[in-house]
């Protein structure tokens, strides 16, 4: 089997079996030759979590075109300018696709994109929602009316190594995102053995859940790539982690026995959130191993996903990697590696990683610096679409000859590793050098807490002041507490688990955070509202409206402060 596919609607779902995958693809592939797609060609993919849109990821990857993944929550803008980045030709969509059971349209999305791309010559649409769609003769062409009438039978072609298989776009330090593309046999080659060796994968016996999306890396190496090349079996998931209810996640795990999860901290954070009665109604025992990635975990987060989820027996692989290292480069191997709540610990065999300081001098252990790579890896991003000087201005300037993953680090007395998070999130309060993370980490440990975020904001006394943005647990008695109290008892909490210098300057209390449609907290942002400064591009987020309503928040408590 290949993929038990689960939809939003609780309900409806879908087995794949492998030989049924390949005869899908053989046909997705005979259409998009019918439509004029070539060796080279860029596509667009702006699809919902449904099967047909593997197939068509696989069909692209068979005629040695390039598919471009653009996360389906993302809007007319953001889509556009990627296709005109790429030179996209080709569009490959749905009518739209559910959240908590409610339709929501995709085809107007591209429809409002392609107004300002002139060049895109067709339009393949899955019906998915059964909802009415404007539709351009000769352009747009219905999936069921083009692929399913085609052969089963379709004979790859081969292709150097080095053939440009992907492009993935992912955000920059500057309003423009960044188009990294990877090459074929090296991302195959390591996607398939990190996949095969971090998660300790049993074909014969293991049903693998990648918590993820297909429009980002994680999705493309962890739900298409890597584990296809391994033959197991997956759960592939179309809703949200509480369509259909806050126990749906826990109902899928025991129905299907997904043994391997793998999922974002900021997940794990939202389902303790919500709190342990949801998972502790459903056997689980069927898991034997978790992995975390996307960011950094906080202890307290990795204590409860062991404990809640694992039934402390299963290990737990808090992974490190990014779009453009292609795969995992640090990790535990469980059963060979030991693990602590919040480390990444090692790099993997044959990944040369080092943690360094300003001058580009390895630290000891004990210390702080940047991560680089000091050899290169298979999957190594080859660049950035169209833009090789930023490539090398973004990852080789600031260290020449290595790779700087733009992140911080450090070592502690054992020589593991522990992620601190972007370098732009590095403060620098009084001379002292504080992660974000770390404070994150320490609000986070707080009972009330259910997530935080915090910024460095510019001070004229100490160069740096922290600013944390929190959102509480959803409890009667923490609604019910002073907020100032509470402030003052979080800036003490704080002060108490790192230092008197990490004490927050500002705490605001707000009911949300600006998240990317991903789930990733948009810290950018944060730090513009912490500076007063103006937003700039606000269309990947969930919910635009949450900064806006920060920054009322920060102007309120700064009122309340004179």
């Amino acid at each position: 089997m290949a993929y038990h596919w689960v939809a939003d609607i609780e309900g409806e779902s879908r087995t794949i079996t492998y030989d049924e995958l390949h005869r899908e693809v053989c046909r997705t592939a005979n259409a998009l030759i019918e439509l004029g797609v070539k060796k080279g060609d860029r596509i667009a993919v702006y699809m919902p979590m449904i099967p047909e849109a593997i197939f068509a990821m696989l069909a692209f990857a068979r005629l040695g075109a390039i598919h471009s993944v653009v996360f389906g929550g993302f809007s007319a803008e953001a889509l556009s300018s990627r296709i005109l980045d790429s030179d996209c030709r080709f569009v490959v969509t749905a009518d739209g696709a559910f959240r908590r059971g409610a339709p929501s349209p995709l085809k107007p999305a591209v429809d409002e994109a392609l107004k300002s791309c002139p060049d895109v010559a067709a339009v393949l649409v899955v019906k998915r929602t059964a909802g009415e769609v404007e539709w351009v003769e000769g352009r747009d062409h219905w999936w069921h009316d083009v692929v399913e009438r085609q052969s089963d039978l379709h004979e790859p072609e081969a292709f150097p190594a080095e053939t440009t298989m992907f492009i993935m776009y992912t955000s920059g330090t500057t309003a423009k995102p960044k188009g990294i593309y990877h090459t074929t046999a090296g991302y195959l080659t390591q996607a398939a053995t990190t996949h095969y060796n971090v998660f300790d994968v049993k074909a014969e016996s293991d049903v693998c859940w990648t918590a993820a999306d297909i429009g980002w890396i994680t999705g493309h190496t962890y739900i298409v790539y890597g584990p296809l090349i391994n033959g197991v079996t997956q759960v592939m998931y179309e809703g949200l982690p509480d369509s259909g209810g806050r126990d749906r996640w826990w109902k899928i795990i025991s129905e299907y026995k997904v043994t391997i999860l793998y999922t974002a901290p900021t997940t794990i954070r939202t389902l303790m959130k919500w709190g342990d009665q949801f998972p502790e109604g459903f056997d689980l025992t069927s898991l034997r191993l978790l992995g975390t990635v996307g960011e950094p975990i906080n202890p307290e987060a990795w204590m409860c996903y062991r404990e809640h989820i694992g039934g402390n027996r299963c290990p737990i692989v808090d992974t490190w990697w990014q779009t453009e290292t292609g795969a995992i480069l640090c990790s535990p191997l469980p059963g060979i590696t030991a693990t602590k709540p919040g480390a990444a610990m090692r790099a993997l065999p044959g990944i040369s990683i080092a943690v360094v300081d300003d001058a580009g001098n390895e630290v000891g252990r004990g210390e702080g610096g940047y991560l680089v790579v000091t050899a290169p890896w298979p999957a190594m991003t080859r660049g950035i679409w169209g833009d090789p000087d930023r490539y090398l201005d973004t990852y080789w300037s600031r260290f020449p000859g290595t790779y700087f993953a733009g992140d911080g680090a450090k070592l502690d007395p054992e020589g593991d590793l522990w992620l601190l998070g972007r370098v732009d999130d590095v403060m620098n309060i009084s001379g002292h050098r504080l992660s974000t993370t770390e404070v994150e980490h320490a609000l986070v440990g707080h009972p009330a807490v259910a997530e935080a975020a915090v910024v460095g904001a510019s001070d004229d006394t100490t160069g740096q002041a922290i600013v944390a943005f929190v959102t509480l647990k959803l409890s009667a008695e923490d609604a019910n507490k002073d907020q100032a109290a509470l402030v003052e008892e979080l800036r003490d909490h704080v002060a108490h688990v790192i230092s008197p210098i990490a004490k927050p300057r500002q705490i605001i209390l707000t009911p949300a955070l600006p998240k990317t449609r991903s789930g990733k907290i948009m810290r950018r942002l944060l730090r513009d509202v912490a500076e007063n400064r103006s937003l700039g591009d606000v269309t990947t987020l969930t919910d635009p409206t949450v900064v806006n309503m920060i920054a009322g928040l920060m102007v309120t408590d700064a009122a309340s402060d004179d």
